[in-house]
């Protein structure tokens, strides 16, 4: 296999493994951080509909989703990668913010919260991400 396929699939493998790790952290989140009383967060309605409701605990997980899932990916596309695999782990990290920077259109949230999402759970990650597979 050529190094520039086996790099391709390596940041599609990477993007997909990440999304999965990214929604199985959402999916359980109500269980352990019940959302608040009447609140539906199955849907982009509900969530806008309950966003004056949320108190700080109910971005706990939302921001592990996306930290944890873009780590996960950028390791798994470093560790897939022939070559450049920081450039790997990254561009999963790029898909991945402009996945979380869309969200901020679509989704309220408080202020801080974008900013700590947009600024720490992306790119940071992937670049961690790819620090553990360098050190594995």
């Amino acid at each position: 296999m050529s190094v520039v396929l086996r790099n391709i699939i390596a940041v599609i493998v990477g993007a997909v493994i990440g999304g999965i790790v990214n929604m199985g952290i959402i999916s359980i989140s109500g269980s352990i951080i019940p959302p608040p009383e009447g609140a539906d967060l199955s849907t982009t309605e509900g969530i806008n509909a309950a966003a004056d409701l949320m108190q700080p605990k109910h971005f706990i997980f939302p921001f592990l989703a996306h930290a944890l899932g873009t780590l996960v990916g950028g390791l798994v596309a470093a560790a897939i990668g022939k070559s450049s695999q920081l450039v790997l782990a990254l561009i999963v990290g790029f898909l991945f913010l402009i996945g979380g920077i869309s969200m901020t259109f679509m989704v309220p949230a408080p202020t801080w919260f974008i900013a700590l999402d947009l600024i720490v759970a992306y790119i940071p990650m992937a670049w961690l991400g790819y620090k553990i597979k360098q050190s594995i």
